[in-house]
């Protein structure tokens, strides 16, 4: 089973040499690292290029970064595709491993995990956990989705049901998910692990603005995929999402105890 893995990325030379270190490490023999640049000012495809574990560089002027992730799943050739971010990187060397055993053992068509977010100056130091444990399909409704960073799905999926939709600015992952997980009801599977570490300060959360455009395309990815929804009812989770930055610190009292 070969799994490909899209790395989407601009002017990204301060971070990309930590996700692709991330993706060499990793102890399964059949990745397909597709990089798609979109015409990067800084040296970003220099750093890519010393890296030849990295299948295709794809380096010209995109419409933006769902674009850019179609072009590479469009260009792969893998039976399950992944993204990873270009500031976000794999925890450890068996992620990948662990992706493919449960696709052969579930015999499912999409799986999911957990990630955890981490300072951009100590990327050991975990100050968020996103944990998918307790997350179903009716949670769309909500504003909770599977951590994206954590998505598997195989590509005919993606063939069959549709790519990411380019027309929105922040939401097309949750329009993605809920269309394959609750729309069109992909198998699916979790892993009861963390697969990828982020860094902090993601465009969805930098401002309150863009947290209301987040919502609104929410809004508006719950009706495309027959959901009713509205501001209010996704304002809620901005309460439980408190927990998810407490956990670490229970998980560093423990380790000290």
């Amino acid at each position: 089973m070969r799994i490909s893995i899209i790395t989407a990325c601009y002017n990204s030379a301060s971070t990309i040499e930590t996700t692709l270190e991330s993706v060499k490490s990793q102890d399964y023999p059949d990745i397909e690292h597709i990089i798609v640049d979109g015409g990067s000012q800084d040296n970003t495809t220099d750093i890519v290029r010393k890296y030849p574990h990295v299948a295709r560089l794809i380096s010209e002027k995109d419409d933006g970064l769902y674009d850019a992730i179609n072009k590479g799943i469009r260009a792969a050739t893998g039976d399950v595709v992944g993204i990873l971010n270009a500031d976000d990187f794999f925890p450890n060397g068996k992620v990948v491993s662990l992706v493919a055993q449960t696709f052969r053992e579930k015999a499912v068509d999409s799986t999911y995990g957990n990630i955890a977010f981490v300072r951009p100056g100590n990327l050991g130091r975990i100050v968020r956990m996103y944990s998918a444990r307790q997350w179903n399909p009716r949670k769309f409704k909500y504003g909770y989705m599977p951590p994206h960073p954590s998505f598997y799905a195989k590509r005919s999926k993606f063939r069959d049901l549709g790519y990411y939709q380019t027309d929105y600015v922040i939401a097309s992952d949750y329009e993605l998910l809920m269309r394959f997980l609750y729309r069109f009801r992909v198998s699916t599977t979790y892993i009861d692990a963390t697969l990828v570490y982020m860094r902090t300060g993601g465009v969805s959360n930098k401002t309150a603005l863009s947290r209301w455009v987040l919502n609104k395309e929410i809004v508006r990815a719950c009706k495309e995929n027959g959901v009713n929804t509205n501001m209010f009812i996704l304002s809620t989770k901005y309460f439980n999402k408190v927990f998810e930055y407490i956990r670490p610190l229970f998980a560093r009292g423990k380790a000290k105890a």
